[in-house]
């Protein structure tokens, strides 16, 4: 293997990576989708203002997954955020509406009032959660693109890719991609029942609703992620048999999961640490479940990501036109802004250190009604 295909093989790593860790900081979203729910104001400003210490990482998380692909796969960033671009202008809207709203919900004499900023976090945290899913069920069900490279040649419309006309819209209403969007926002909600479990103190009655909301919302995402599996793994997929040619290979991905034993034994461990940790939440008096979720979930999504891009499988496959497929050899950024970028990563880790640590001094103690009440700089 040559240095180039080892930097891609790398960066597909590291995008795998930063996709794992945003969908377990999805958890912020996942809380803010039960603010509608019934609880007293203490406990809705409990629950904000525990998200609010957090919603800045998954923010933050996002727009380095999206930065991350730019650099390194420029051709899926033009092709999926340049074609599908009302799926992607949802979600960012949301997001956008998530920032306003931490920033002025308490502010003093605000025009719109509490209640409309916990609205609009309620629609980031169901639709930001569930585009999501839906963004990253198109690297296994496909997308209706096409990309012809040499229409950059062409003055009057040099655009290399070219989707159906709904952009976006098409993948949003496939029944398959619904189906993982649906798994990822009960998880993101049955990690936030967790974490209010870990972090709200001294509130009994908050504690044991939520630990309901594990044992509800869990059974809930332990259905459509079952049936989201099924599908994956009796699903078609594309082998590519050239550098821009590919073709359809039946149950594609039990083969790479049977052929890659280590995607398989992560996803099945993944797989088992969080179904246990919805036990443990639901049932036990444990506090801490929210980490052994999270680092099943995170073990999961890896495996997830392993099996779209590894194993000559392109991560990106074409509806329409097979040899307009993405991979991780035919969308990669050039071998010098590869190697340039893989020495800027190795600051990664300590990045990594430094928000392990802020997060835990901002959690050693947890949050408590008292604290609200002489708290003034709270959400």
């Amino acid at each position: 293997m040559d240095l180039l295909n080892c930097l891609q093989n790398y960066w597909w790593l590291l995008i795998a990576v930063l996709g794992a860790a945003l969908v377990f900081l999805l958890f912020v979203q996942g809380g803010q989708s039960m603010l509608m729910g019934r609880m007293t104001d203490e406990q809705r400003t409990l629950t904000v203002n525990s998200l609010g210490r957090k919603w800045e990482l998954t923010f933050t998380t996002l727009v380095v997954f999206g930065g991350a692909f730019f650099a390194s796969f420029p051709l899926f960033y033009s092709t999926s955020f340049g074609g599908a671009y009302w799926l992607w202008m949802l979600i960012l809207f949301s997001f956008i509406l998530q920032a306003v709203s931490y920033e002025f919900r308490s502010k003093p004499g605000n025009l719109f009032g509490t209640r409309t900023y916990d609205c609009f976090l309620f629609i980031n945290g169901c639709v930001g959660c569930l585009l999501l899913g839906v963004a990253v069920a198109m690297f296994f069900f496909g997308a209706e693109f096409t990309v012809t490279k040499t229409n950059l040649l062409d003055a009057g419309s040099p655009v290399i890719s070219s989707w159906v006309p709904t952009h976006g819209f098409e993948a949003i209403f496939n029944w398959k991609n619904l189906v993982l969007g649906v798994a990822v926002l009960f998880l993101a909600r049955t990690n936030a029942a967790l974490y209010f479990v870990f972090n709200i103190r001294d509130d009994a009655d908050f504690t044991r609703r939520n630990r309901r909301r594990v044992l509800v919302n869990g059974l809930v995402f332990a259905v459509f992620f079952v049936l989201f599996a099924v599908l994956l793994l009796t699903a078609r997929g594309q082998q590519t048999t050239g550098l821009h040619s590919a073709e359809w290979v039946d149950y594609k991905y039990l083969h790479n999961y049977l052929e890659m034993w280590w995607a398989l034994a992560l996803f099945l461990v993944g797989t088992v640490a969080v179904l246990y940790a919805i036990f443990a939440g639901a049932v036990t008096k444990a506090r801490y479940g929210v980490w052994l979720s999270g680092i099943g979930t995170v073990l999961v999504v890896l495996s997830l990501f392993f099996v779209a891009g590894y194993n000559d499988t392109p991560y990106y496959p074409s509806l329409l036109d097979t040899s307009s497929s993405l991979s991780i050899r035919n969308s990669s950024s050039s071998l010098f802004t590869l190697k340039v970028m893989s020495w800027v990563s190795v600051i990664t880790p300590f990045v990594i250190a430094y928000i392990a640590y802020v997060w835990n001094r901002m959690d050693i103690h947890g949050i408590t009604p008292r604290e609200m009440k002489e708290d003034s700089h709270k959400y």
